[in-house]
């Protein structure tokens, strides 16, 4: 008689040829490719159930990222009006101070009176040179800039136009070491001369006696001389004031108070002279009134060339 059940290969037998069998097809698929197409086919066949079963999940996010966007804007729009009460209140108290320092000023004879024209320029592009300090921004000839035209941002003076052309223009940095600029110290006074450090950041106060009443954390803000920045605004802050006996000079070591390697927007100042010059038209004694547009004369050039090569030139004495 024959048993129903016969007696097959051992169970050892059986593993062995699995494991042999396992290695072989690994081996086909990770040296050949054999069965990419197969895995191509079961991946776009999962692929709708791997869909509907993450479909809850991102429909959850969804409720809850609007849920907590609604309520943050709600937070942020009752923190923006609280905050806007505080400043049109700040506003009208400085519109009252502002026309009480003008009258003062006036009645003194100072020349100091704030009525720059502004404008927003965009960063284009950053100079890839090590050596030198420049930004070109999006603002140009048609636009009015012109060379050693001031750049501020809201932290600061950012530098000076150092070549215009027809749709943008170069900007260098107050960090560039061929760069200057008049200031003063805000606690008593004191003028001296700071120039780029070649750092971020890093302003230098050069030639400066021993004896000179500067100290850490003294802020420095333009002075004005020279006729090329606007005064009052900040500049920098001393870091250390060092200085030795056999020198008759200290070295003192400014942070400047724009970050230059975050620099995005930044405001071209037109200060009051050149505002109140292109308000006046220009007439034409060989025929009617014509008004022209008044620039620079520095910005003046018979031909601009379309790819500009800024020279560096230092400005210590502006």
């Amino acid at each position: 008689m024959k048993p129903i059940f016969s007696r097959g290969p051992s169970l050892q037998l059986r593993l062995f040829l699995a494991i042999l069998l396992s290695a072989s097809l690994m081996l086909a698929d990770s040296r050949l490719g054999a069965f990419a197409n197969i895995r191509y086919l079961l991946n776009s066949a999962v692929a709708p159930l791997q869909y509907a079963a993450n479909l809850p999940r991102e429909m959850l996010d969804v409720l809850r990222g609007q849920f907590s966007s609604h309520q943050r804007l709600l937070t942020e729009n009752k923190a923006l009006k609280r905050d806007l009460l505080v400043m049109k209140s700040n506003v009208l108290l400085l519109d009252q101070l502002q026309q009480e320092n003008q009258r003062l000023r006036s009645l003194l004879g100072s020349p100091f009176v704030r009525d720059e024209r502004k404008m927003v320029a965009e960063v284009m592009a950053v100079d890839s040179d090590p050596y030198s300090y420049q930004v070109m921004i999006n603002k140009g000839r048609i636009d009015g800039v012109y060379e050693g035209q001031p750049v501020i941002n809201d932290k600061g003076i950012v530098g000076q136009v150092s070549y215009v052309g027809a749709h943008n223009s170069r900007v260098l940095l107050l960090i560039d070491p061929t760069n200057a600029i008049p200031v003063q110290v805000v606690r008593n006074d004191i003028r001296v001369i700071a120039t780029g450090g070649g750092r971020d950041q890093q302003i230098l106060l050069e030639h400066v006696p021993s004896s000179t009443d500067i100290k850490k954390g003294d802020l420095l803000v333009s002075s004005g001389l020279g006729g090329r920045y606007p005064e009052g605004y900040p500049v920098a802050r001393v870091t250390s004031f060092s200085f030795d006996n056999k020198r008759p000079f200290a070295k003192i070591t400014a942070k400047a108070t724009v970050q230059f390697d975050r620099l995005r927007y930044l405001l071209l100042v037109w200060p009051t002279d050149r505002v109140k010059t292109n308000a006046q038209p220009m007439v034409n004694k060989a025929g009617p009134a014509t008004v022209v547009e008044a620039v620079a004369p520095a910005a003046v050039t018979t031909a601009a060339p379309v790819v500009p090569v800024p020279e560096k030139v230092n400005h210590a004495n502006q």
